[in-house]
């Protein structure tokens, strides 16, 4: 038997615009960018809290197009509020709620932030009529978003991707920017911590989207301004290709930022230890006569990440792609500027999963009868007590996970670091009944099992540890006498909640807010370290990790010769 039919809705029945919005614009004045920028939040209002929206009775996509030519035709502020409250009127009247939604202040981190209904002098009238749809909005009555079972993370249904979107098209490529806007408004956990005005955002991008006038335009836009919102998972992973800098090449170099600087830290295992005269610690210093600074400067706007050195890492992956062919590399070697002459080859790179940086070869080992050594980039959840006999009666058990999980080991394996039972995150999480507001849930723990790993455990992490590699290090590290020993990682914590923008992209953002017990943050900040390590350019060049060799330190103590812990962490 196959599948049911997915239930037909609006979507399916309302074609007026499926060929594209059908008007074109070549410039915008002042007023026309105020009355878009009260546009694109009043649509977004309606579109979670109007009865008539929120049941799926409108293609709430297309009322936007039917309403764009009277607002931009509008030559004040009073004209466009005027042919915003004909657009909610045609909507119907809304009945009195029975009953009502309420907003429950019991364990609330943070309410809508909705007092700009209510400013009369922008808005006259409509305040009214908008004040009235919020306070008879209906009880978990939503269309375009649910929450995923067991999680409560926003599942965003119904948001058409418009693949077949013929650039430009400034009503769709406006719709994106509103559509984005809004849903990190009403549905991001860390709309709090954005650290600008949002407000500012929506209206510093609504020339920039409408304007564009290619697909490639329009990518870095979205991207521009998903970097904004400063969410690690706010991407569109669908169009990396599109971000700076461009090309089908690359140097077949590994470049990290090492001391604020950009590094060759490794070749790939298809290459020799030197491309095209580089060398392992080189530091990168121009390219094609340009300075990397000013490379820098000019492509940073376009990565979204959490943190600065999730930026900086992501940057480093992607800084010598550009056109086939040879590429002209200033580099500083010690004490000497040198030019060289590299060339880019085809490759392939996966840039969701980041890079790893622990050491080759098998998942667990002893590196010596004292320390065991376990990477979670290859590990099975099934195999987790089969770790934990394996490294019965060393001192310490070093957890690397500078690198992504292969399996979820949260529990399998952190129920085996404790001896009782312990809490180590506690989440957030959004409301349907009242968008914008965001409530404290539950508090996750670890609870004791067999068989127990007596002895020290030491997690490693850095700006490649993200997502479910933050939140695993978070568990772990309430294991009795546990340390975090490293470099800050990415700051991009909490299940994710992906949804479709025009033009074909894959977007999404942390859909949960995900806190320690006593509710101190991780988004952006990151996991911590307790002992604070992190590479140097020397220690590249000498193909030293000086993380793991803390880490060996912290287990058999600071006393241990210098050479035998060098010996030790070498792969």
């Amino acid at each position: 038997m196959g599948c049911p039919p997915r239930p037909t809705t609006i979507l399916d029945r309302d074609h007026e615009f499926d060929g594209g919005s059908g008007f074109t614009l070549n410039a915008l004045t002042k007023i026309q960018i105020d009355n878009l920028v009260t546009l694109g939040k009043v649509w977004g209002f309606l579109k979670y809290y109007h009865p008539k929206v929120t049941s799926g009775e409108r293609h709430w996509d297309y009322d936007l197009f039917r309403v764009l030519p009277k607002i931009l035709a509008a030559p004040d502020r009073a004209a466009a509020n005027a042919a915003l409250q004909q657009w909610i009127d045609n909507l119907g009247p809304v009945s009195l709620c029975k009953p009502c939604a309420k907003l429950d202040e019991k364990d609330l981190y943070f309410k809508p932030d909705l007092d700009w209904i209510s400013n009369k002098v922008a808005l006259g009238a409509l305040s009214l009529t908008l004040r009235s749809i919020y306070d008879n909005r209906v009880l978990d009555q939503q269309f375009f978003v649910s929450k995923v079972p067991e999680v409560g993370n926003p599942k965003f249904d119904h948001e058409p991707g418009y693949p077949k979107l013929k650039f430009p098209d400034p009503g769709l490529q406006l719709l994106s920017l509103y559509r984005f806007w809004n849903i990190v408004e009403y549905w991001s956990p860390n709309r709090d911590i954005v650290g600008e005005d949002w407000n500012a955002v929506l209206a510093e991008f609504i020339p920039r989207f409408a304007l564009a006038k290619s697909s490639e335009d329009y990518q870095r836009e979205v991207m521009a301004l998903l970097a904004r919102a400063k969410d690690g998972h706010a991407n569109i992973w669908s169009s990396l290709q599109a971000r700076p800098p461009v090309g089908k090449c690359q140097i077949p170099v590994n470049v990290r930022f090492v001391e604020n600087q950009p590094v060759i830290s490794g070749f790939p295992a298809s290459e020799a230890n030197t491309v095209g005269g580089l060398q392992l610690g080189d530091v990168i210093t121009e390219l094609d006569g340009v300075p990397i600074s000013k490379l820098i400067t000019e492509w940073a706007p376009y990565y979204s990440t959490s943190n600065e050195a999730a930026r900086l890492r992501d940057i480093g992956r992607y800084l010598t792609r550009g056109e086939c062919g040879e590429a002209k590399v200033g580099i500083r070697r010690g004490t000497d500027d040198l030019k060289v002459t590299a060339k880019r080859a085809s490759l392939a790179i996966n840039d969701f999963t980041p890079s790893t940086r622990d050491l080759p070869g098998p998942t667990f080992r002893l590196l010596s009868k004292d320390v065991a050594y376990l990477k979670l980039s290859s590990v099975k959840n099934s195999d987790a007590a089969s770790y934990v006999q394996q490294a019965a009666g060393t001192k310490g058990l070093i957890i690397d996970i500078r690198n992504y999980p292969s399996s979820f080991m949260v529990f399998a394996l952190g129920s085996l670091l404790v001896d009782r039972e312990t809490p180590f995150a506690r989440f957030t999480e959004a409301d349907l009944s009242n968008p914008g507001t965001f409530h404290w849930g539950v508090t996750e723990s670890l609870k004791p099992e067999k068989p127990h790993y007596n002895g020290k455990v030491v997690i490693l992490v850095d700006e490649t540890s993200m997502s479910q590699a933050e939140y695993t290090a978070m568990a772990f590290r309430v294991a009795p006498g546990a340390i975090v020993v490293g470099s800050t990682s990415s700051g991009a914590d909490g299940n994710v909640s992906p949804f479709a923008l025009p033009g074909g992209l894959h977007a999404m953002i942390s859909g949960i807010g995900v806190f320690y017990p006593d509710k101190s943050p991780t988004q952006q900040i990151g996991i911590v370290p307790n002992v604070k390590v992190a590479p140097t350019i020397a220690g590249i060049r000498a193909g030293r990790d000086e993380i793991l060799e803390e880490a060996l330190r912290q287990v058999l103590g600071p006393q241990t010769p210098a050479a035998e812990v060098e010996r030790l962490a070498k792969p």
